[in-house]
């Protein structure tokens, strides 16, 4: 198969516990330095570090022979590479952050209710306010699905993620 997940990420940030309280904000069930999506579980860790950084990501794969072929499009690159049973880990030397690729179940997710919403053609709520409106409970992100990569060499972290790890 190939990459089926963000897994978890690990953030550094000088102030760990303003950052903290801006992702439970945000919607996250907080955990000392960690947080969990509905969906996704533990999926975030917050460290202290001297400037605001992508730590470590880890990707979900499917079998030993994800794994393997990641870690042939990275020996390719001439990257370094550790691996044990079910895993890899690599470092992206310009950003500084460790990719891990894991064998991992994917996140199983069922639909979202879809609530009434007018549409061209179609009054499903007549006169009343959209729920989201009304709500009086947080969002709960369901999973983090994406990630930010500061990195001074843009194209050669592109590489490693791409052409090496397998992102599109």
């Amino acid at each position: 198969m190939a990459l089926h997940g963000l897994a978890s990420i690990t953030i550094g940030v000088p102030e760990v516990e303003e950052t903290s309280r801006y992702y439970a904000e945000f919607g996250l069930t907080r955990d000392g330095a960690t947080f969990s999506t509905t969906d996704g579980g533990e999926q975030l860790r917050i460290v202290d570090s001297p400037s605001r950084r992508l730590i470590e990501m880890c990707i979900g794969v499917d079998d030993p022979d994800d794994v393997n072929r990641v870690a042939g499009r990275l020996g390719a690159l001439g990257v370094p590479v550790e691996r044990d049973a079910g895993s890899l880990r690599a470092i992206e030397i310009h950003s500084g952050a460790r990719a891990v690729v894991k064998i991992l179940p994917r996140i199983v997710q069922e639909p979202a209710p879809i609530g009434p919403y007018n549409g061209p053609g179609r009054t499903d709520r007549e006169n009343e306010r959209a729920p989201g409106i009304l709500r009086e409970t947080p969002i709960r992100p369901r999973k983090l699905g994406h990630v930010v990569i500061g990195t001074p060499d843009a194209e050669a972290s592109r590489r490693f993620f791409v052409d090496g790890i397998g992102f599109r």
